[in-house]
């Protein structure tokens, strides 16, 4: 090898060099678990020569904190929910993108283009969007499973059995919805009863667990646990018998989006990844993958026909379907404090 290697000409070194630089390209992405498939980080490598470098978290408030103790100017993008996505561009940790800096921005549906946390979209891109709400045993409850009491109010069948997810905000936003008050009530009845309630709901929970929630109820540790559609989904295809609710109070409805991180690293390159995931073709197989919805137009023709069906997808007529809201500063300090006795 060495006595070939010093034949090579000088052309052929420059074009070796050339290319080991290209492979050191990157793209530092702060992602949510088991939600990137590799089929698509293979693919963007392929077509752009830019290694995808990925570190995962569990949930919104804990990439937030790691990005506030620190973590800015490691990362070039992060894949915030909603109302996560209007608090980091609150807190200036999100980085502008230019008018044509991204060729495949007319791929993003209408309906997702004028969103309430990025009016026109200038700093981040729709990834995927579904429900938060709950999926139940049938084994262990064959009956209705379509009403918040399950969790806050269960059976004896159920008491220790409920898994919920680590996530604040979506806990507190559902519990809102099972009392019938506002998010970010200022009513100081209204929050003394939700604490309360919260509180005595807790001796029914077994776990406050977000990233292993499918295994939960796959395994059948948990006969209840809160969970995102397309994780239900996923769990019912491993042989979980479970019913995804739907339930008369109301259920959650998010979108997860790829936000361009201020001071990136490699801004270019995120640039390329953001451009990448919204070709239809290639946000498909994160659709097929993670079972949720993109918000691209043409990804519906390239989706499975077990997704297009799946009950999961399919929410009942009428019901009730809200974002986690973002309290004022003054509001979100009392809801801090409702969460922080809740996880003692």
């Amino acid at each position: 090898m060495r006595k070939f290697l010093k034949t090579l000409s000088a052309a052929a070194v420059l074009s070796l060099t050339a290319q080991t630089a290209l492979a050191q390209e990157e793209v530092v992405v702060y992602h949510w678990f088991e939600y990137l498939p590799q089929s698509v980080i293979d693919k963007f490598t392929e077509e752009t020569g830019i290694a995808v470098v990925m570190d995962t978290y569990d949930s919104n408030e804990s990439m937030l904190a790691n990005l506030k103790a620190g973590a800015m100017g490691t990362y070039d993008v992060a894949v915030p929910g909603d109302y996560m996505v209007e608090i980091m561009a609150g807190s200036g940790m999100v980085g502008s993108i230019a008018e044509g800096e991204l060729a495949n921005k007319g791929n993003i549906q209408d309906m997702w283009m004028d969103v309430p946390f990025d009016q026109g979209r200038t700093y981040s891109i729709p990834y995927q969007w579904g429900s938060t709400s709950f999926s139940v045993n049938k084994d262990v409850h064959p009956g209705n499973v379509h009403n918040t009491n399950l969790i806050f109010n269960p059976p004896a069948s159920l008491s220790g059995k409920i898994n919920m997810l680590d996530s604040q905000g979506e806990v507190m936003a559902l519990a809102a919805l099972h009392m019938d008050i506002p998010q970010c009530s200022t009513d100081r009845d209204q929050l003394k009863a939700l604490n309360a309630m919260l509180l005595d709901a807790k001796q029914h929970w077994a776990s406050f667990n977000s990233d292993t929630t499918k295994d939960l109820l796959v395994s059948g540790d948990a006969a209840v646990s809160m969970i995102w559609n397309g994780y239900s989904a996923k769990a019912r295809s491993e042989g979980a018998n479970i019913e995804y609710a739907y339930p008369d109070q109301g259920y959650l409805v998010w979108m997860d989006n790829v936000v361009l991180l201020k001071d990136a690293p490699n801004r270019a390159n995120a640039l390329k990844f953001m451009d990448f995931l919204l070709v239809p073709e290639n946000i498909a197989l994160v659709t097929n993958y993670a079972q949720y919805s993109a918000g691209v137009d043409g990804v519906t023709p390239l989706l499975d026909e077990a997704l297009r069906t799946s009950p999961e997808s399919n929410p009942r007529a009428g019901i009730k379907a809200e974002f986690v809201q973002v309290c004022d500063q003054a509001t979100q300090s009392v809801y801090d404090q409702i969460w922080t006795n809740l996880r003692k």
